[in-house]
């Protein structure tokens, strides 16, 4: 055998070592994934023994540790998605605004000094963004509130949303800026030639062309929103609350898994099942909005002919 033959004979071998170590990667991610919905299942088909699934899923009071327990979820899902709602509304203008202003705006001086700034919001623990809400915010909604004459409690769905949408900018203006830089200069400058002014380029071409890449980036935000509990729990409370006023206190799904996780009740019990019911349900939830934001990036690549990063 000639030594350009070893060494095709190496290379060959060095590429299939290399494919199966890859194949086995994904496969390990494909068999996490469903070991976790498994788990998860098996444990909540469980507390539906013991429990109407109906009323856990249409049910409005959540009161677990009383002699008749009820467990019904709307409350629970109504504040998350209260405090959820109120955290994306400030952290996707904020983040896409910063993101256009970055790449589009600042010079390379300014930009390589701000985007390490705002990607250190990213690194804080999220304990601390909890103290920053229940110190600052939290006493600020309530003068707010009262200057205005409403009536606000300290712990609160606004404070809570406020201090964890804070916290996804950084992961909503880095992505978006980077999809954003990603789109190819020759559309700027033939929008440009065109008479278009820079504002209105930003507006009709770059960001429809970066849209696949910004819902992305909003989806990771949302789905961060969805699994904050520490945030919560430190400025928006424990109670199960069906209110969509913004000004009272609630919870969301992560904190009563949390609660019923580390109780004193035995482990098949209701309440202890109960995490696993909430889990799953909000496995659902998440999924169906991964599908749904992959449905709108595939008719955004279809209408503009553009790969997302």
């Amino acid at each position: 055998m000639t030594p350009f033959e070893t060494r095709n004979k190496s290379t060959e071998i060095k590429e299939k070592v290399i494919k199966a170590l890859l194949i086995t990667a994904s496969i390990i991610s494909i068999l996490t994934t469903f070991g976790i919905l498994f788990s998860i299942l098996f444990e909540a088909i469980e507390f539906f023994k013991l429990r109407s699934f109906w009323y856990f899923i249409t049910g409005t009071e959540w009161s677990p540790g009383i002699a008749n327990s009820k467990f019904g979820a709307v409350p629970i899902f109504t504040g998350t998605f209260v405090i959820t709602i109120i955290a994306m509304a400030v952290a996707i203008p904020v983040g896409l605004g910063s993101a256009v202003y970055l790449s589009e705006y600042a010079s390379g001086k300014v930009r390589n000094t701000l985007k390490p700034l705002l990607e250190i919001l990213a690194g804080i623990p999220t304990v601390v963004y909890g103290f920053f809400a229940a110190i600052t915010i939290a006493p600020f909604v309530v003068k707010a509130a009262a200057s205005l004459g409403f009536e606000a409690s300290f712990n609160s769905a606004l404070a809570s949303g406020i201090v964890m949408g804070i916290m996804i900018i950084p992961v909503i203006a880095s992505l978006s800026d980077d999809v954003i830089r990603a789109v190819p200069d020759s559309q700027r400058k033939a929008s440009l030639g065109l008479g278009l002014t820079q504002g209105e380029t930003i507006k009709n071409i770059v960001l429809p062309s970066a849209m696949p890449g910004i819902i992305s980036a909003s989806l990771l935000g949302l789905s961060k929103a969805l699994g904050e509990t520490m945030i919560v729990v430190m400025a928006a409370g424990l109670r199960p609350n069906l209110s969509i006023n913004p000004l009272e206190d609630m919870t969301t799904v992560t904190v009563r898994i949390v609660d019923a996780l580390v109780g004193d009740q035995a482990f098949n019990s209701p309440a202890t099942l109960s995490a696993f019911a909430l889990g799953l349900v909000l496995f659902i939830v998440t999924l169906v909005l991964n599908i749904i934001s992959l449905m709108l990036i595939r008719k955004f690549k279809e209408k503009y002919k553009v790969n997302t990063l």
